[in-house]
């Protein structure tokens, strides 16, 4: 996809650390009209039963990271890619590509006055970041996030903070960022914040396709 294709709709990219509640807050998108364009379900499916990536992913890293149902064994993955550096490397470099031309086939198929792009390592990828319009993060304090996957997914909180420390941090993603939700507290806080986002984004993009602008902003 050309950088004029990818870009011609407004294109929020959507992120946030493990934890932090981005696939809520997409959630509330979607169910506003918004197309949501999500690496995380991309790379789920790539790393399904005959997905793309499994032939080179058991190529590169044995028959240990497979499942007995031909899916990717996540944890067996995860314990080696955060505890080698290499591994990780060359797991990217495998699922990146494809993660990348999947998302460009669904931004350019993408209906609806603009597009949210989830990349959970939006920030730490200069190459995702230029792709987007606007960077929306999501966020809340390291503890709130260890709190919460410990809850969900039942880690250990040294393998928590070792995929934490493989991530951007909070201060560089509030940097990075043009707009904010902020998910500390009470997830009832989001709609609210949400809604108004969604607001401002649709006057954007329409302001931006009356004018024939690719390259809308806040002011």
């Amino acid at each position: 996809m050309s950088t004029n294709t990818a870009r011609a709709r407004l294109l929020i990219g959507l992120t946030g650390g493990i934890g932090s509640g981005k696939s809520t807050v997409a959630d509330l998108f979607a169910a506003q009209g918004v197309t949501l364009v999500d690496t995380d379900l991309i790379a789920h499916a790539l790393t399904g039963p005959g997905g793309a990536a499994m032939a080179p992913i058991q190529a590169s890293f044995g028959s240990s990271v497979i499942a007995a149902d031909g899916r990717l064994d996540r944890a067996a993955m995860r314990q080696i890619a955060f505890s080698d550096p290499k591994a990780r490397q060359g797991l990217e470099a495998i699922l990146h590509p494809m993660i990348r031309a999947q998302s460009d086939r669904e931004v350019a198929a993408a209906s609806g006055v603009y597009t949210l792009l989830v990349v959970p390592l939006m920030v730490e990828s200069g190459k995702w970041r230029e792709r987007v319009h606007r960077l929306l993060v999501v966020d809340c304090p390291r503890e709130v996030q260890i709190d919460r996957v410990m809850q969900r997914s039942h880690l250990p909180r040294e393998q928590i903070e070792a995929i934490l420390a493989a991530q951007a941090s909070r201060e560089q993603r509030l940097a990075a960022a043009d707009d904010i939700i902020d998910n500390a507290g009470s997830p009832d806080a989001l709609p609210g914040q949400v809604h108004a986002l969604h607001r401002a984004y649709t006057l954007l993009a329409r302001a931006a396709a009356g004018q024939g602008d690719n390259s809308p902003s806040a002011g």
